[in-house]
């Protein structure tokens, strides 16, 4: 619970900083999803075809374009996986004591998940250091805090509040980047 009065001004400035993390760390995707394209040009070449082909002669791409774009999805997750936005997950505090890998947690203390490390653990990823968009084809793992193998935007309470909008804007604006420029 928030400690503070929220007034009008008080709800604005949160919605303004919660606007501008998200335009920030979309930004920040995005320029890693084209880094890792350029380092990958047989991954660039497959999403390219993938979306001239889908989109066609259209100028641009249509936000109702992208979800027939399974390779665009592949790409998104795996610089997601590579590249979180926030390596470091918001802070937990244990409500009880527990035990985590062997080591007693006790109540109340404040814990820092690493989704850096957690992402490119190699007892979940194969050849966790590399680019392979390919891993996600058929593959059910999700980014919305089910697997906890893949937690790009957190988990539970404390998920990203933006991840629908930072997921429609960053695959719309790759897809349109891909489709545009060669």
């Amino acid at each position: 619970m928030l400690d503070m009065d929220l007034t009008q001004d008080n709800i604005k400035a949160i919605l303004l900083d919660m606007f501008l993390a998200g335009i920030d760390s979309s930004a920040s995707t995005v320029e890693w999803t084209m880094a890792e394209l350029l380092k990958h040009p047989t991954a660039m070449k497959k999403l390219q075809e993938e979306v001239r082909n889908v989109v066609g002669n259209k100028p641009k791409v249509e936000m109702e374009d992208i979800n027939k774009m399974s390779c665009l999805k592949c790409v998104f997750k795996e610089t997601l996986r590579l590249h979180p936005v926030a390596p470091l997950l918001l802070p937990r505090h244990t409500s009880a004591t527990v035990k985590v890998g062997g080591y007693d947690i006790p109540s109340n203390t404040t814990v820092l998940i690493n989704a850096w490390a957690i992402q490119r653990e190699p007892k979940w990823w194969e050849k966790p250091e590399e680019f392979i968009p390919e891993r996600f084809e058929n593959n059910p793992i999700n980014f919305i805090g089910e697997d906890f193998q893949f937690i790009p935007f957190g988990v539970g309470r404390r998920s990203c509040p933006g991840l629908q909008f930072g997921v429609a804007s960053v695959e719309y604006m790759i897809a349109n980047l891909v489709y545009c420029f060669d």
